[in-house]
């Protein structure tokens, strides 16, 4: 009997040896990917998510919370918030700048940090920042008493609609009508000088049509489309694609997607099952076109929405409107 726990006390270290021995090589040869348009997989997600909350938790425990709910906190807040957060993080019906899309991980909407964390962690959070996430530490930025103001302003944005929103940004604020570099910013498919939010639902610029359904007055000579766009340009969606592109105008940082790691602090609703539901947003048919056209431009088919307009190529949306159509419950 006494051999049983040597063998088993051997057998213990041998895996945990075989263990470490693979972690080591997966590191030193290169086969874990580090590239920015790869996430990292669901386990280590999973791993880094709960490492952080944990380590938050425990050292903002300590920290004492001011009266956050005076209305000159809150203005002062709001002016720093669009200053210094709303660049990365949105705002409700505003995309980031083109720079905060491509983030891994990605920057997630702060209007779920006051109903997810307490004060006194989001306090930590501003001052301390996120190692290899691109959270800076603003102690090094902004006076306590101004991160206090921008703690006291995210209690608050949870509760403003998108027209609200707008409504309050000063004149020039992205928010404020004026478009910011991700919601202008040229889709592959568009004529130069034209907008996203520039076009109507059921207009149809250069590419919008696929090759197969194009007017055969549309095509010139050695098979160019108006805008000097050659007909082999043009494909089909790609859900493949479609499930990448997700990662690079985060999606994933306000819906759950069946598969896809992302953040678990979510704004919208779930895509899961999302190829089965009659309508979109409510509003238009289901289909792929419709959908399409809610990604490049949401705000125009539904104003008001909390959904911003987040400067998709056309291709991308396309290829995000395929991969979609994957997400079906239905057997």
């Amino acid at each position: 009997m006494r051999r049983w726990p040597r063998i088993a006390a051997w057998c213990v270290a041998a895996l945990a040896g075989a263990g470490a021995a693979a972690g080591s090589a997966v590191v030193y040869f290169g086969w874990y990917d580090v590239s920015a348009t790869g996430p990292h997989t669901m386990p280590v997600y999973a791993l880094l998510d709960v490492a952080s909350t944990r380590s938050v938790k425990l050292r903002s425990a300590d920290i004492k919370v001011p009266d956050l709910d005076s209305p000159q906190r809150i203005r002062r807040g709001d002016a720093l918030y669009r200053a210094h957060c709303a660049q990365c993080h949105g705002g409700p019906g505003q995309a980031p700048e083109s720079y905060a899309l491509g983030l891994n991980p990605p920057p997630p909407p702060l209007v779920t940090s006051a109903r997810e964390r307490p004060a006194a962690e989001v306090f930590w959070i501003i001052r301390q920042g996120i190692k290899m996430t691109g959270m800076p530490a603003w102690q090094y930025r902004m006076t306590d008493e101004q991160i206090w103001d921008v703690v006291g302003y995210l209690r608050v944005l949870p509760t403003l609609s998108a027209q609200q929103y707008r409504d309050a940004a000063p004149p020039g604020d992205p928010a404020s009508g004026g478009a910011s570099s991700a919601s202008i910013a040229p889709t592959e498919a568009q004529p130069s000088g034209v907008r996203a939010g520039d076009r109507r639902m059921g207009d149809t610029g250069v590419g919008e049509m696929g090759v197969g359904n194009m007017p055969a007055g549309d095509m010139g000579a050695g098979g160019m489309r108006a805008g000097g766009m050659r007909a082999g340009d043009m494909r089909l969606g790609d859900a493949k694609a479609g499930r990448d592109a997700l990662q690079q105008y985060l999606c994933v940082t306000c819906h759950a997607i069946p598969g896809v790691p992302g953040a678990r602090h979510y704004v919208g609703p779930s895509l899961d099952g999302m190829a089965d539901r009659s309508r979109i947003a409510g509003v238009v048919p289901n289909s792929p076109d419709s959908m399409q056209q809610w990604l490049l431009d949401p705000q125009r088919i539904k104003p008001g929405t909390a959904m911003p307009a987040l400067g998709l190529r056309e291709q991308d949306a396309r290829d995000i409107a395929a991969f979609l159509q994957t997400l079906s419950n239905v057997e």
